[in-house]
């Protein structure tokens, strides 16, 4: 392996400014990686050494330092094994993470810090620190039990092994998922064969040949290629083509049988954090889990979703039996499959609203739904966002962006990554790159990643989104304002740090309403050759076609909640019963659509066996109450009302992890949250 001169030229431990992207080679990694372990454990040894009386100025604060000091280092690393995967980078990533696991592991189980801790929120001077203060502290305490801190020497040894098989058996998941979906392709050299796919799914298919020098369309496993093919294609076989690529991939079925197969992966995943789980004192990993979130129990979060599916599974099973209805009636087909049903459903919406998808997109080109979106961010909170130049990111694709306040203070900065390319993982998402901190001279500003992968430009026309598309720019950006727009001080609590797994989609779920709203479409929505507004008649068919087939869009997410609270619950590892088995059970509880016996779902459900949302899968739709609750005061007040804006930016998007959400919701909302809202939203008051 290749070595840098020193640890003064490699740009991973340069932390004075934003990350140098164009700078850093996978073999900065390894080394960047372990000097920052040296320096931290020989400054934590000074520390626990030195101390006598340990307070927050002489001990906590310079263990959050160093904390700090460490994920500045790994963000850039983790994210560009995300955006810009390569070989050499993955494997400098993979070397890099038993160190980081045996790192915090070893930091968890170090009685010595723990004692301190102990000391600090035992001595007298402790209801003198700030709230902030004392909550990390309070979370630190917590995260010590959790991290086997109280274990006898055996088991934290086990402990240890524990953790660093489960990081590198995510890292695997997710690496099977990417190459499985990167693996696959259909190259299209008929014309014929495109019957049904609108000229923008065809032009990006023929672009994506172009760039590899192919002749014909190709389409892909990727989001908008994947969507769009399986909405408008009118060759059935060729739907079930690209299904049957879909719904296997990293799995033992399908045309990668068993190359990229994250089968055993998961059923390893789930025997480990079930004896994590059993080690700590709890009797499964949900109960572990649920300790940092907002849901007292697994059977409350079950209590919760079954009672959703109650409320929603009649009107899917109306919504079925129309589609059914409506393809024996006018298609006189009567068998309906699973690559059939966003085709005919597509069809149905149409002929009932008279509306597409596709009518909208001319009315979405990026560049003024960015400029939208940062549109409603000041009518909202008086914010102000501007395009800067950053030299240092990591594709061409890459913009960056600032935020000023009224007083013309930054109060964040944000990367925005929108399309999809080889060596970036699919999905949507928010990262943190720097975190909010006060220092002896200043405020270090926020910044964030904001991840995406939309229908790409084609030509020299703009990229033209999708009004979903939309919808996930306003949802991922909802997490970078929750992120950015923090006014507390101390980093173990700043932002979306210290904020309970299950809250933490309020604020990104809370932006997607103003993707409805025509007072925000009218900033947003412009045809990208004419500058027109969206037209009222087609915003009336849009709103009107909102909740179609809402019902199975809510017992499909359901499903996916349901059966992981379930596996990480009530279901035994090492019993006879399959993950497989398991689906299916929670399936014939609340689904109406089955999937054919060869789909393997769970094998590229990345959340749950790579993302952190292990029994955690619940809080979209958790959060998704709050969300809706919250909004409703703007409906009740005016949709721009800026002092409602102003309400919900002091009392939830600056707070962080300080308070409990459910306190900062009642400051909010003035009462707890009620379901109505989010019933109401989703067309199921009936």
């Amino acid at each position: 392996m290749t070595q840098v001169a020193s640890e003064a030229d490699n740009p991973l431990l340069d932390l004075s400014g934003l990350p140098r992207f164009t700078a850093i080679l996978p073999e900065h990694v390894e080394p960047a990686l372990d000097a920052m372990l040296a320096r931290n454990r020989g400054e934590r040894e000074h520390l626990v050494t030195a101390g006598k009386q340990y307070s927050w100025n002489s001990f906590a604060q310079p263990m959050e330092d160093m904390e700090e000091r460490l994920g500045r280092l790994w963000s850039p690393v983790s994210h560009l094994n995300a955006v810009m995967n390569s070989e050499p980078l993955r494997a400098a990533y993979n070397r890099c993470l038993p160190k980081l696991s045996d790192y915090q592991t070893d930091l968890g189980q170090d009685e010595r810090v723990y004692r301190a801790y102990k000391a600090i929120a035992a001595d007298a001077s402790f209801a003198e620190l700030t709230a902030a203060q004392r909550k990390i502290v309070e979370h630190t305490l917590r995260d010590f039990r959790l991290s086997g801190a109280e274990l006898g020497a055996a088991e934290k040894s086990r402990f240890r092994e524990i953790q660093q098989e489960l990081s590198m058996l995510t890292s695997r998941f997710e690496e099977n998922v990417l190459d499985a979906t990167n693996g696959w392709e259909l190259l299209i050299t008929d014309a014929a064969d495109l019957e049904g796919l609108p000229e923008s799914a065809r032009a990006a298919a023929r672009q994506a040949a172009e760039c590899e020098s192919k002749s014909g369309w190709k389409f892909s496993l990727h989001g908008p290629s994947y969507v769009a093919f399986m909405s408008y294609s009118d060759k059935r076989e060729l739907r079930r083509c690209v299904y049957e690529a879909y719904v296997t991939r990293a799995s033992d079925q399908g045309p990668q049988s068993g190359r990229w197969d994250n089968g055993e992966v998961i059923e390893r995943l789930l025997n480990l954090r079930a004896e994590e789980a059993h080690l700590l004192g709890y009797p499964n990993y949900a109960a572990l889990s649920l300790v940092t979130k907002m849901a007292k129990s697994a059977d409350e979060v079950l209590a919760f979703l079954r009672g959703l599916a109650e409320r929603s599974r009649p009107a899917a099973q109306r919504e079925l039996a129309e589609l059914r209805a409506f393809v024996v009636s006018e298609f006189g087909a009567t068998d309906l499959e699973a690559w059939d049903i966003p085709y005919y459903s597509e069809k149905l919406r149409q002929r009932r609203y008279a509306f597409c998808d596709e009518d909208l997109r001319a009315y979405f080109p990026a560049p003024q739904v960015i400029a939208g979106m940062f549109g409603v961010v000041n009518r909202l909170y008086g914010l102000e966002i501007h395009q800067t130049d950053n030299p240092e990111v990591w594709h061409p694709n890459v913009h960056f962006y600032e935020i000023r306040d009224a007083r013309g203070e930054v109060r964040g900065r944000f990367y925005m990554d929108l399309y999809p390319r080889a060596g970036k993982r699919g999905g949507a998402w928010m990262d943190d790159c720097i975190s909010r901190k006060r220092t002896a001279t200043s405020v270090q500003v926020p910044v964030a990643y904001l991840v995406c992968n939309f229908t790409t430009p084609v030509g020299d026309d703009p990229a033209l989104l999708t009004h979903d598309e939309v919808t996930t720019l306003f949802h991922e950006f909802g997490h970078g304002l929750h992120h950015m727009l923090t006014r507390v001080d101390y980093v173990g609590v700043s932002g979306i740090n210290g904020v309970a797994w299950d809250a933490v989609e309020l604020p990104s779920q809370f932006m997607e309403n103003w993707c409805w709203e025509r007072q925000a479409l009218d900033g947003l929505a412009r045809h990208y050759q004419t500058g027109a507004p969206l037209p009222q008649a087609l915003y009336d068919k849009m709103i009107a076609a909102r909740n179609f087939q809402s019902g199975m869009q809510m017992v499909r997410q359901l499903e996916f909640a349901l059966f992981d609270m379930r596996l990480h619950g009530d279901f035994d590892p090492t019993a006879r019963k399959s993950v497989q088995e398991l689906l299916d059970e929670v399936r014939k509880e609340v689904a109406v659509v089955f999937p054919p016996v060869f789909s393997r779902f769970q094998n590229s459900f990345s959340h749950i066996f790579a993302g952190g949302y292990a029994a955690g899968y619940y809080s979209y739709k958790w959060a998704e109450v709050l969300s809706a609750d919250a909004f409703s005061k703007f409906e009740e007040n005016g949709v721009f009302d800026r002092r409602t804006g102003e309400d919900f930016l002091h009392n939830i998007l600056e707070q962080g992890g300080v308070y409990e959400p459910m306190e900062l919701f009642v400051k909010f909302r003035g009462r707890e949250p009620k379901i109505d809202a989010l019933l109401r939203h989703s067309g199921l008051t009936n």
